[in-house]
């Protein structure tokens, strides 16, 4: 039977924000594909808004009233004569019915069909379709119309420390470690309530807890023509409140043998459910070497540029072709893997106060630059941080031909970051990858609680302090002809990083 002819995409919004928006954008531009932003009240005038060649406005403040309105979102598109919509993360990604509003309208979804979404979107949907393809999973129970009680002594069966996940969620919510059946109950109740409110569903799955273990994440694509491949793994383990803050690719902790077996596993489970777009395969790895699967993200992951810089893929230009009924270029003997890529996601949190986010403007904002170094955002000085969104700021990776060469030049990308006005995670970060056990890869989910418990951060400089150095300046004559009145101006040259450097040396 013939095959239809690809359809190409014209117009292509981006129902999403931030850095995974201009990234698309820029995938659109390399393909000669108009973007088209959306944005709600707060994002107005942003830098990554302007980033496309068309924007429209959805109103509303919150996520809900904006960039999780499928009607607005489908208005929008009308609008600007869109034919195509990238979801990127988060928001309306992996919201199967999402997908079939856009077909139903005659839109082209770039991603998986909505019932692959529902084959593996939920925890539990995803467990059935690894078992059905051969894949290991972890020793579990489903929650699913069971009592407390029952679900109680489900889980003593299969033996303390349990974890507790809602079926449908993600980025650690409605998640709970139980150490001991006394403590069940009251988890189980907060897990379910917790996950009732963020995704609607209270469903939850009990499965054995491995308090050492990897998170290795295998980058699958398919096509409409059956072809599914990998892009090899990711290495996530470096974790806060189960939510990665440090990937890298290849990773340190597995041999050539367990990556062969973890890749071929995820191709076969998403080749059950005939997966099409660019999706995720999630798996734990225990201290002896035993995968099991943890869930697959239906949806490009926030840590894809790691991949991209080690196979040289453009993933979200395959994304589109994919979406415009074309076979994906290129065979899996084609893709190999190359040096070694880290990320590192800057955050507006803070670190010390349990990493509570830092909301305010980015009054300096400056992204590292030079070799081997490239830094996706979405934003610039005078951006706004609000509480309405995720408070990620940008991504940092870092590129080597081998795992030393790539954290050298993450110090220095790091040391070469400037994000001023708000609290961030930067000095954190500098931590972590100064650890020896980083630099051995010795990385684990518990890397952060067995390395930087109680991490305390280096001491802020206060107004203060600025103002001393600025007086202390002008003493030595550093501010020699500036009127009396200028220590304010002095101070806050100081507190420009930029300035540093040419400060210090009028103090000596």
């Amino acid at each position: 039977m013939a095959m239809s002819p690809p359809t190409p995409i014209r117009t292509l919004l981006v129902a999403n924000r931030g850095e995974i928006a201009r990234r698309v954008f820029r995938a659109c531009r390399t393909m000669g594909i108009r973007s088209a932003a959306v944005y709600s009240e707060p994002d107005a005038g942003s830098a990554w808004s302007r980033a496309a060649d068309l924007a429209h406005p959805l109103g509303g403040s919150s996520a809900a009233e904006s960039y999780l309105d499928v009607d607005k979102i489908l208005a929008a598109a009308r609008a600007m004569g869109a034919d195509a919509i990238h979801p990127g993360y988060g928001f309306l990604s992996e919201n199967a019915d999402f997908a079939d509003a856009c077909l139903g309208a005659g839109i082209t979804f770039v991603g998986p069909t909505g019932a692959a979404m529902r084959a593996l979107g939920s925890k539990v949907a995803a467990r059935a379709a690894a078992v059905a393809a051969g894949v290991p999973v972890i020793p579990g129970i489903d929650g699913a119309g069971l009592s407390i009680e029952q679900l109680t002594a489900a889980a003593a069966g299969i033996g303390f420390p349990v974890l507790i996940k809602a079926s449908a969620g993600g980025g650690g919510r409605g998640m709970r470690v139980v150490e001991r059946v006394e403590d069940f109950e009251d988890a189980a109740q907060a897990a379910a309530a917790e996950a009732r409110s963020a995704f609607g569903d209270d469903h939850l799955l009990v499965e054995r807890y491995f308090p050492d273990s990897r998170h290795i994440e295998v980058q699958v694509i398919g096509d409409s023509h059956g072809t599914v491949l990998h892009a090899f793994e990711r290495e996530c383990s470096i974790q806060r409140r189960h939510q990665k803050i440090i990937e890298e690719s290849p990773s340190p902790n597995i041999s050539e043998t367990q990556r062969r077996a973890i890749t071929a596993a995820a191709v076969a489970l998403a080749r059950t459910v005939g997966y099409t777009s660019a999706g995720t395969v999630e798996f734990l790895v225990d201290l002896e070497g035993n995968f099991y699967l943890l869930e697959m993200n239906t949806r490009l992951q926030v840590e894809h540029p790691v991949t991209e810089m080690v196979t040289g893929l453009d993933l979200v230009s395959l994304q589109i072709q994919v979406a415009e009924g074309r076979p994906l270029p290129l065979a899996q003997a084609d893709i190999q893997q190359h040096g070694h890529a880290i990320e590192c996601r800057l955050y507006a949190e803070d670190p010390a106060t349990g990493f509570l986010p830092s909301i305010g403007v980015l009054e300096q904002y400056r992204p590292p630059q030079g070799p081997g170094i490239r830094c996706d955002d979405g934003v610039e000085s005078g951006s706004s941080i609000t509480p309405y969104y995720d408070a990620m700021i940008a991504k940092i990776i870092s590129f080597g031909m081998d795992r030393p060469a790539a954290i050298a030049r993450m110090k220095v990308a790091l040391a070469d970051t400037v994000a001023l006005g708000v609290t961030t995670n930067l000095d954190y970060l500098q931590a972590i990858v100064a650890l020896p056990a980083f630099l051995a890869g010795e990385t684990t989910t518990r890397f952060l609680e067995r390395h930087l418990k109680g991490w305390p951060p280096p001491p802020r400089m206060s107004e203060l302090d600025w103002l001393a150095l600025a007086a202390f300046e002008s003493l030595l004559g550093g501010a020699a002809g500036e009127s009396d009145d200028s220590l304010a101006a002095a101070a806050g040259r100081w507190r420009d990083p930029w300035s540093h450097t040419e400060a210090w040396r009028n103090l000596r």
